[in-house]
């Protein structure tokens, strides 16, 4: 054996001495950091990262998995716009083909969990407007992201209904946090540096949920089953948000008229560089809204107001 393999092999037996409840993937992104500050003493991580009490990739086939109750999978990759074919593969690879590998890694181990939870998100539902979409939507996400969702959920939900596991899945839309990734984070630092510009009169409406009450929320899933949008259930407007943002930082927020822009959108429709087309005009002036009743009901979801965290 390596000196590497033996330092790694060593370090496992350490660590799964600790018998723990939790096992989390993904504690170093967005999400999974405010997971782990709630359940850190009670919880093994695993990841690339040299943090990580378990450190492996999640393409990796072979897995030395610990025995935990609770196993929770919040790695993945999101928050970019795949330009190759390489690109769209990575989703595949990472989100559902790492799914598969950690599955079997739980097997070899002889180590099923009572409790699997999955973070998954609303795209599968492959909708750009709409009200109160809820969890028996059909599934027709069309992008690589979503798909490789989808094929991970319904590899989950075969895998947990045959091994007797209980399984969560929690279909998250736009989160919101200190240091939020993607769409967030740019609007938010646009509007600190004065040169966002707000579209239209900001009335469409967006689900979002804050990732600190997804963390608290986590240890009350242990012993349920089923699917569950997660929202705010305030679903604020465009311009509520953008206007909680500006607040904070005593900013003022110019706008122009959707009018304006749909001259422009025949350039980005014909050419792919300009950063504005008829698509994402419509995707960013309608209503997307998913509705979480069925999590309020089974699960006693009560969530806090994204608003008044952007405020703050």
């Amino acid at each position: 054996m390596g000196l590497s393999k033996a330092v790694s092999a060593f370090k496992n037996l350490f660590f799964f001495d600790q018998m723990k409840n939790y096992l989390l993937t993904g504690a170093s992104g967005f999400l999974g950091k405010e997971i782990h500050k709630k359940i850190a003493n009670d919880c093994y991580t695993l990841g690339r990262g040299a943090e990580n009490d378990i450190q492996l990739d999640l393409e990796s086939e072979r897995m030395e998995l610990p025995r935990v109750r609770t196993f929770i999978h919040c790695a993945g990759k999101a928050h970019v716009v795949p330009k190759t074919e390489e690109e769209k593969e990575a989703f595949f690879k990472i989100n559902y083909q790492g799914t598969v590998n950690l599955l079997h890694g739980l097997e070899s181990s002889g180590n099923l969990p009572q409790n699997f939870i999955f973070i998954s998100t609303v795209a599968v539902y492959g909708r750009e407007e709409g009200q109160e979409i809820d969890e028996t939507f059909p599934l027709l996400g069309s992008t690589p992201y979503a798909k490789s969702k989808i094929q991970a959920e319904e590899c989950l939900e075969n895998w947990c209904k045959n091994k007797e596991v209980n399984l969560v899945i929690l279909r998250l839309p736009l989160v919101v946090g200190n240091n939020a990734p993607g769409n967030l984070g740019s609007m938010e630092k646009a509007i600190r540096k004065g040169y966002y510009l707000g579209i239209g009169d900001g009335s469409s409406r967006k689900s979002a949920v804050l990732a600190k009450d997804v963390a608290a929320f986590i240890p009350n899933l242990e012993g349920k089953s089923g699917v569950f949008n997660l929202t705010d259930t305030i679903h604020p407007s465009m311009y509520d948000i953008e206007e909680a943002i500006a607040k904070k930082y005593q900013k003022k927020i110019r706008r122009i008229p959707i009018s304006y822009l749909q001259p422009f959108t025949w350039i980005g429709d014909r050419f792919s560089f300009f950063p504005l087309n008829s698509y994402r005009l419509e995707k960013l002036t309608s209503s997307l809204t998913f509705s979480d009743n069925l999590a309020s009901r089974k699960l006693g979801w009560r969530p806090s107001s994204v608003l008044e965290f952007l405020k703050s």
